[in-house]
């Protein structure tokens, strides 16, 4: 009974036992902090990217085939030397994969012999896809979006580039970041909100960007 009573009030192990309690909550804030960083440090990489990426679309061939060489002028019905309207060029965007590219119109209908079919074997999308994964690996070709919009700048039937200058917008979209936590609670990671950055389209010809 004695032995008993000892056990009872013996208190040596309290601190381990209340230690044990506080652990995994000190284990959860400290990969909660490191999570924080690691989100910080990647949206930062996911900006870096895009902006690399706008900025290869406007001075190196545009992805949609026709934009560089079709003439409003010649085939399109629009005065030589003015600007075209934006009637007649209603955006068009770009996806694709490692091996295809897809470009649309956005409204309205392709003018009559504008080609939308990418150039070069749709390299020009894989290239950009593959300059911005230099920056962060994590961007895949399913994750890139390329919009070509309107913007009044060019004029019909110019012969020294394309007709239309658009605002060429690069979005990095559906991207997935998976905290530490995941690691050990299974659960869905989370998407990065979508991060554009936009430049006016320059001569949209070559093969390297600065």
């Amino acid at each position: 009974m004695k032995t008993l009573r000892t056990f009872l009030r013996d208190t040596t192990g309290g601190g381990a036992a209340e230690f044990s309690l506080v652990l995994p909550l000190m284990v959860l804030f400290l990969f909660g902090i490191i999570d924080a960083g690691r989100f910080a440090w990647d949206m930062n990489q996911v900006a870096k990217a895009v902006q690399v990426g706008a900025r290869r679309a406007v001075v190196t061939d545009t992805i949609p085939a026709g934009l560089r060489t079709y003439s409003f002028a010649v085939s399109g019905g629009i005065t030589q030397g003015t600007i075209v309207p934006s009637g007649s060029f209603p955006g068009i965007f770009c996806t694709g994969t490692s091996s295809a590219t897809t470009c649309t119109w956005k409204g309205g209908t392709a003018p009559s012999g504008f080609a939308l079919a990418p150039t070069n074997s749709t390299r020009p999308f894989q290239d950009l896809v593959e300059r911005m994964q230099q920056i962060d690996p994590d961007i895949s070709y399913a994750n890139v979006r390329v919009d070509y919009d309107y913007s009044g700048i060019g004029f019909s039937g110019d012969p020294n580039g394309p007709d239309v200058a658009p605002l060429t917008k690069v979005t990095v979209q559906n991207l997935q970041f998976r905290p530490l936590t995941t690691f050990i609670f299974p659960a869905a990671g989370i998407t990065f909100p979508n991060i554009s950055y936009s430049l006016t389209m320059e001569d949209g010809s070559g093969s390297v960007s600065s």
